[in-house]
């Protein structure tokens, strides 16, 4: 026990002197902007300053908004915009997730909402792709218990299913029921309710789709298997995005996406920033650079208000230690 102890001790030393260095180096960060050329100087200066803008431009939550999503009626997307917005929404559905950002950039619509991570895949790669290209902010999130079930036309059987049609997530979400259906061909979709709709359509009986039991319902589907996905609990998470930032009631939690220098321990050095400051990660994800091979960009999910005094001090340290910084945005969680 008292080695156990000793321990415990000796490694909270290590901390301390960690934590102590640390401070030591953000004081010297700050100290360097005094030197260099005026390039060297700007580029915290100019990614801060961009962060105080949004800020200050801010915008308060539209009354009665348009909301796009990825998909036809009946997809989960549209659950989550009913599940957040109320069920008096006007939500429209569109083909695929770049038309729902132009949509915005347009002004056609006044919100967005996008799954962004799968408790059972993980992240949704084609949106956080989409985040590092459009200057939008998150404002809200929701998730959505996704059940998948194998819906076909009245009359259809699964020993006569030839191709089975889902959105690619939903393929992985319910692979080991298709494993164990191996002669069965997969072709995926751009979403599941469109596959249900497609299937509805071309009334084929050796056709099925990977769906809702509700989207399955609405383009007149009937069950061949209910809840088919491999992970009882699977569960979609989305995200809310506005053209503008809003700072709504009850926000807790901070998502920024930055980039990092190549040399070593510099993820680390950022991260310590959030140990310095006793702030709680949530989420830490990457994603590959277009154009530049091997180099990330690093979305990071943390708590706080960015109100909060000590909050400014935390962003203006990562914007001295990273080559890029965006603060995408401060919401309340729903998880």
């Amino acid at each position: 026990m008292q080695d156990k102890e000793q321990l415990q001790g000796a490694l909270g030393e290590v901390n301390r002197q960690i934590v102590h260095l640390m401070e030591r180096k953000m004081e010297l960060l700050h100290t360097s902007t005094a030197f260099g050329t005026d390039d060297e100087i700007s580029l915290p200066g100019r990614l801060y300053a961009a962060y105080m803008k949004s800020v200050e431009d801010r915008r308060e939550p539209v009354e009665n908004p348009t909301v796009v999503y990825q998909g036809e009626p009946g997809a989960y997307s549209e659950l989550a915009a009913i599940d957040f917005f109320g069920k008096d929404v006007k939500a429209v559905g569109l083909y695929q997730f770049e038309d729902t950002f132009e949509a915005l950039y347009k002004g056609e619509a006044d919100y967005a909402i996008l799954p962004i991570e799968n408790s059972s895949t993980g992240a949704i790669r084609q949106v956080y792709d989409l985040l590092a290209q459009y200057n939008y902010y998150f404002v809200g999130e929701t998730t959505v218990e996704v059940t998948h079930a194998l819906m076909g036309l009245p009359g259809s059987t699964l020993d006569g299913i030839e191709k089975v049609y889902s959105h690619e997530q939903g393929l992985f979400q319910c692979e080991a029921y298709l494993n164990a259906h191996s002669d069965w061909k997969k072709i995926p979709q751009a979403d599941t309710a469109g596959s249900a709709k497609m299937v509805a359509e071309q009334q084929d009986i050796k056709k099925a789709a990977i769906c809702s039991p509700h989207a399955g319902e609405i383009y007149g589907l009937v069950p061949l298997a209910l809840g088919i996905n491999s992970n009882s609990r699977n569960t979609t998470r989305f995200v809310v995005v506005s053209p503008k930032m809003e700072l709504r009631s009850g926000r807790d939690k901070i998502c920024v996406s930055l980039t990092t220098t190549h040399e070593s321990g510099s993820l680390h050095d950022i991260l310590t920033v959030f140990a310095v400051h006793g702030i709680n990660l949530v989420r830490l994800e990457s994603r590959p650079i277009p154009e530049h091979n091997w180099e990330y960009m690093f979305f990071i999910e943390f708590n706080g208000d960015l109100i909060a005094p000590e909050l400014d001090q935390v962003i203006h340290e990562l914007s001295l230690m990273t080559g890029d910084l965006r603060v995408l945005g401060n919401f309340k969680s729903n998880l």
